[in-house]
């Protein structure tokens, strides 16, 4: 896996999911069926070479099943939708204390425009796309399939 120097590295949290919904207050914003609720995260470093890497890494897994129950296909291969959901939290440090400190998040003008950047290449590898709502308290409906999570960092 390719690191940033610093360490600091763009984070995401992809869940295999048969269907994914975010709501702020009574507000439905975003809604999947069969593919990825992916929760992003931007540190301090992050540049938009590695929200499009990360993007297309996301857009090219293999985790869903064949016929013979392999993880084979991919998001293009069962018509799967992505709901991507801004985490700063994915950087909270805990090492010290009991109270996590957020430095190695980024700003949250950067982090939008990256997570925008995370979005729009997503998008343009054909695949549905939803958003939750940046800097909103949002309830995150996730009915994990598998359960299937893995963590990619750039």
């Amino acid at each position: 896996m390719d690191v940033c120097t610093s360490g600091v590295e763009m984070k995401a949290v992809i869940q295999r999911v048969k269907k994914g919904a975010v709501r702020v207050g009574d507000e439905s914003i975003g809604k999947i069926g069969n593919g990825f609720v992916i929760l992003l995260g931007v540190g301090t470093t992050d540049t938009a070479e590695e929200a499009g890497w990360l993007a297309r890494k996301c857009a090219g897994l293999r985790v869903f099943e064949d016929r013979e129950g392999l993880m084979n296909l991919g998001l293009s291969d069962v018509g799967g939708e992505v709901l991507v959901v801004s985490q700063f939290t994915l950087y909270g440090d805990c090492e010290k204390g009991r109270r996590p400190s957020f430095v190695e998040a980024a700003p949250p003008d950067k982090a939008e425009e990256l997570y925008g950047e995370f979005v729009r290449v997503l998008r343009e590898q054909g695949i549905r796309v939803e958003t939750g709502r940046f800097r909103a308290k949002m309830v995150v409906e996730i009915l994990n399939d598998g359960p299937v999570t893995l963590i990619l960092e750039r």
